[in-house]
């Protein structure tokens, strides 16, 4: 697949052949889904707590004799249904994180650039840096490239773009190395510069081979 290469002027700078084994994919929401489960799982904090019986700060001491008073039976204040005692069944710290096939993040990330390819919505950029510190300048350079809800990547992220395109809203900067599923779909623009491609490709095919290797050293 061949896209055009722009600049942020907007003008042409040649361009790009996207390889199909990347960008040329039949989207499939299946595995998707399960990347995306994925990462939102392994962000979740899992740190919400309450105290048990045991945590509670009060006295031990029974409330008041067994017998003779005409009421229930208790021990001390501890207990769930007074105030200030325990909460019954509640949260406990946890991990919510789960497993996921390192093959099946890696074709989900594949599939998620292909459906961004399929849907006309990458954008290859020449470079992606600005010798000044000025958002309204790259604001309105987005908006002459039709670029309102965007993820951009880049090998080398330059900062001056980094810190003007962070007042934009809906406008995320990442290099590859933070390139993911979950921020690929939910924007509607892919900007990838020159630079990025070629990580993006050296980072699959560095996954692959790792994943070859360790193969070939179980059959081994």
């Amino acid at each position: 697949m061949d896209i055009t290469v722009k600049t942020l002027a907007g003008e042409d700078a040649g361009t790009v052949t996207l390889p199909d084994e990347t960008f040329g994919l039949e989207p499939r929401a299946d595995i998707l889904h399960r990347v995306v489960r994925w990462q939102l799982a392994r962000r979740q904090a899992g740190t919400h707590k309450v105290k048990s019986r045991g945590e509670i700060n009060a006295t031990g001491k029974k409330m008041y004799r067994q017998k003779g008073t005409g009421r229930a039976r208790h021990s001390d204040k501890k207990a769930t249904q007074f105030r200030g005692g325990a909460k019954p069944h509640g949260p406990k710290v946890r991990d919510h994180s789960h497993e996921l096939p390192k093959k099946v993040r890696q074709l989900g990330l594949r599939l998620a650039l292909s459906a961004k390819a399929k849907n006309e919505g990458i954008i290859v950029l020449d470079r992606a840096a600005i010798d000044e510190l000025k958002t309204k300048a790259l604001r309105t350079q987005f908006a002459a490239l039709g670029v309102s809800n965007a993820l951009v990547i880049d090998a080398d992220v330059d900062a001056n773009f980094a810190k003007a395109a962070r007042n934009i809203p809906m406008v995320d900067v990442l290099p590859v190395a933070g390139l993911n599923v979950y921020d690929i779909m939910r924007r509607d623009t892919l900007v990838l510069t020159r630079s990025a491609l070629e990580g993006i490709e050296a980072r699959l095919a560095g996954a692959g081979a790792a994943a070859l290797t360790a193969a070939e050293g179980e059959a081994a």
